[in-house]
């Protein structure tokens, strides 16, 4: 997917923060501000090689940029991913919160209270029952 589709697309969002250390590098980016590899990498159990590999991954989806200042790259947070993200994810909620209050408003309503219960078997118990041979 190139680029520019995959920035529009807030599923690569999510799964960029899907792992636990590419969250905590957000969490650091976040609170920290702008950090080289090395300080991202301090204290965490990760390699360099793995934190690497982590922040191109959130890079791909937008959510962090590298910029060069002398010989290390300094990296940083693109909030305005995580706002899109949260923009989705309140849509979503507000779907649920439509489609759950039609679900009550039904539930509660007089025509759901009239509707008599039908007794049925299920379907799979019908059909394991012998046919009838009664000719």
């Amino acid at each position: 997917m190139p680029v520019r589709a995959r920035l529009r697309d807030p599923a690569s969002v999510f799964a960029a923060l899907g792992d636990q250390t590419r969250l905590g590098l957000i969490s650091r980016l976040s609170s920290g501000g702008p950090a080289s590899i090395s300080r991202l990498t301090a204290g965490s159990g990760v390699t360099r090689q793995a934190v690497t590999k982590h922040l191109r991954v959130l890079a791909g989806a937008g959510l962090v940029r590298a910029s060069r200042r002398g010989r290390e790259s300094l990296w940083r947070l693109q909030p305005e991913r995580l706002d899109e993200a949260q923009r989705s994810l309140d849509l979503i909620a507000r779907q649920w919160d439509h489609a759950l209050g039609k679900l009550k408003a039904f539930v509660e309503s007089p025509l759901a209270d009239a509707a008599e219960p039908r007794a049925t078997r299920p379907r799979a118990a019908q059909e394991l029952r012998a046919p009838d041979r009664s000719d």
